[in-house]
């Protein structure tokens, strides 16, 4: 709960004022009935109808001025909820954009997103009701109470003598309903995952026929959400019966104790006309505060969730130069100096894991599907100079991807170094690092926005160097086809592309900016040979500055490259030239004979 008043804290202004309105709010409702019961009491027995029509008056003069500050302040509560729940969001998002890969990893794409969306919420509807219920059932509660003294001392005693039951079994209940409503958002998060996953990968499901199966693998996790919040629900929901069972018992005693009274001459009949009003206001505070603790409850597990991202440490701290060793490298401009890596295993103690239970780290193209990961890259040595060029081939799952990442810094090495123009990439700024490069990586993506804008991808480009760029990747033959050019909408995740569009206007957005390192992971697999040929042709000639490692499958992707790379396993079993490794590398030679055999074929 913490979290949630540290944001409130920036609107005290606005909460306070609201809170003001309600209480002002409150208090005239608190009046009507008194005023109701002096109306009965005492000047209707007098026959003044000009006293009777005045108090009848300041009666609806008291309604209208509850109704006015009730409303205004129900008004106000909304925007500074929705202020509070915006605040949250944007810093959340801005968290999760910085997270390192591994802590990504750690908490999950469906987690961040529920934590985004149904715990945000949470936060926003305790926000918004602690500005008004909060305020308005305590005060109606001991009010009512107050008041009801001052009329009755022996039929309010009946009400007092349920209260401390009732307080026992509201803190009791909802005592145990955070760590409820915690599982209740950890299976959310499951279903979120497995709708996304159908969401995204719809098309296979139908192509397979398999919407049955998916259907009943999304409504396993479904049902065990449903479980989990019915039960969640129906422990918060035993207060309400129960209260309403000791309230009416006690309306009861009021009505035949009051007419008791009234019969001996101790008490007045319009006594307990307000008493049975004052009940009523008494019975809607008591379940509101019921309601308040279910918030509270539900709060609080969303903003402990929250302020678990929110409050994660930075696990890629930038180190000092004198913190690392500089290989003597020469003229190379970048440098993997024995490197060995594998994804972290529960980096974190995000909730819903138990102890002992494996952290996913999942690597799109190196394919590792979490449990215990086992070492991935194995004393990776290399070196390129400025403006040369690396492809690296293998099979799948191999580690080709997991060197990016680790170029890019999304991961920090286990042992030995990555280096780029002298320097750990520990010990740049992630701007100043990630800056250099242009990267297109697997299953990359286009947002549903204009061609221009995914290729300028909001950075300080020309429409010059935007054009240029399409004309390089092969991209501009298509796109001058197009009605509306450049300034035609894609759709989400370029729906409305083939393969071949999407893969070349990403290699647009990689070169717009002439990066002085190009990474290429994957990225012409949807292209046919002639094209890619021109594409990798068009990089040599116009950004031989750049210094490009590609990822590929294919061979001919690859054979014209300073330096070739094979991967197996994890290691480097080849490295070298086109001509060196058909010599000296059987695997090499083997992939290359069964792709271009197959071609010629």
């Amino acid at each position: 709960m913490k979290l949630i008043f540290r944001y409130m804290g920036k609107y005290i202004k606005p909460i306070m004022f609201v809170m003001l309105l309600k209480l002002i709010g409150t208090v005239a409702e608190l009046m009507i009935p008194y005023v109701l019961e002096y109306l009965i009491d005492e000047v209707v027995p007098l026959g003044n109808t000009a006293r009777i029509v005045l108090w009848g008056g300041i009666m609806i003069l008291v309604a209208v001025l509850c109704w006015q500050f009730n409303v205004n302040a129900n008004r106000f509560a909304v925007r500074n909820a929705h202020n509070v729940s915006y605040d949250v969001r944007r810093d959340l998002f801005n968290k999760t954009m910085h997270l390192s890969g591994a802590q990504f990893d750690a908490f999950g794409l469906p987690s961040l997103t529920s934590r985004m969306t149904s715990d945000s919420y949470n936060v926003q509807s305790f926000a918004q009701s602690f500005q008004t219920l909060c305020v308005r059932a305590p005060i109606m509660l001991v009010g009512g109470i107050a008041v009801t003294m001052t009329m009755d001392p022996v039929l309010s005693g009946i009400l007092c003598v349920m209260l401390p039951l009732l307080a026992v079994v509201v803190l009791t209940v909802s005592s145990r309903g955070i760590p409820l409503y915690h599982k209740v958002q950890e299976r959310l998060d499951d279903v979120v995952r497995v709708m996304r996953e159908n969401i995204t990968g719809i098309r296979v499901v139908k192509a397979l026929c398999r919407m049955d199966y998916e259907s009943e693998r999304f409504h396993k996790y479904n049902d065990k959400m449903m479980a989990s919040d019915i039960k969640a629900s129906t422990v918060m929901a035993i207060p309400g019966p129960f209260m309403q069972l000791c309230l009416n018992t006690g309306l009861t005693l009021v009505v035949y104790v009051g007419a008791v009274r009234v019969n001996s001459g101790v008490m007045k009949p319009g006594v307990i006309l307000a008493f049975l009003t004052y009940f009523n206001l008494i019975l809607q505070s008591i379940m509101a505060i019921n309601r308040i603790f279910m918030m509270i409850s539900k709060a609080s597990a969303s903003a402990d969730r929250i302020d678990l991202v929110l409050q994660s440490e930075v696990d890629q701290r930038i180190l000092s130069v004198e913190e690392t060793d500089v290989p003597q490298a020469h003229d190379a401009y970048i440098v993997f100096k024995n490197v060995n890596f594998k994804y972290p295993h529960n980096i974190l103690s995000v909730e819903g894991k138990r102890e002992g239970d494996s952290t996913t780290a999942v690597d799109e193209e190196d394919g590792f599907l979490g449990g215990e990961q086992e070492q991935c890259l194995y004393n990776i040595d290399f070196k390129l100079k400025k403006g040369e060029s690396l492809g690296i081939i293998g099979p799948t799952g191999c580690g080709k991807t997991t060197i990016v990442n680790l170029l890019m810094r999304f991961y920090d090495v286990e042992d030995g170094g990555v280096y780029i123009d002298g320097r750990d990439v520990r010990t740049y700024e992630m701007d100043e690092l990630r800056g250099k490069f242009g990267v297109v990586f697997q299953n990359d993506q286009i947002f549903q926005d204009t061609l221009r804008n995914n290729i300028s991808f909001g950075r300080d480009v020309t429409e010059e160097e935007i054009h240029q760029a399409t004309v390089d990747a092969m991209a501009a033959e298509f796109i001058d086809g197009l009605e509306d050019g450049l300034d035609h909408m894609a759709d989400i995740k370029g729906a409305n592309l083939s393969g071949g569009q999407k893969q070349r206007v990403l290699i647009s957005r990689s070169l717009a900016a002439d990066p002085d390192i190009l990474i290429l992971d994957d990225s012409s697999s949807a292209l046919d040979y002639k094209t890619d040929a021109a594409l990798r042709k068009a990089i040599f000639e116009k950004h031989s500055n750049s210094t490009t490692i590609m990822v590929a499958q294919r061979v001919s992707s690859i054979m014209g490259m300073s330096h070739i790379m094979v991967m197996d396993a994890g290691r480097c079993i080849g490295y070298g030239t086109h001509e060196e490794l058909m010599e000296n590398c059987p695997v090499y030679r083997d992939i290359y004979t069964v792709q271009m055999g197959a071609i010629a074929g």
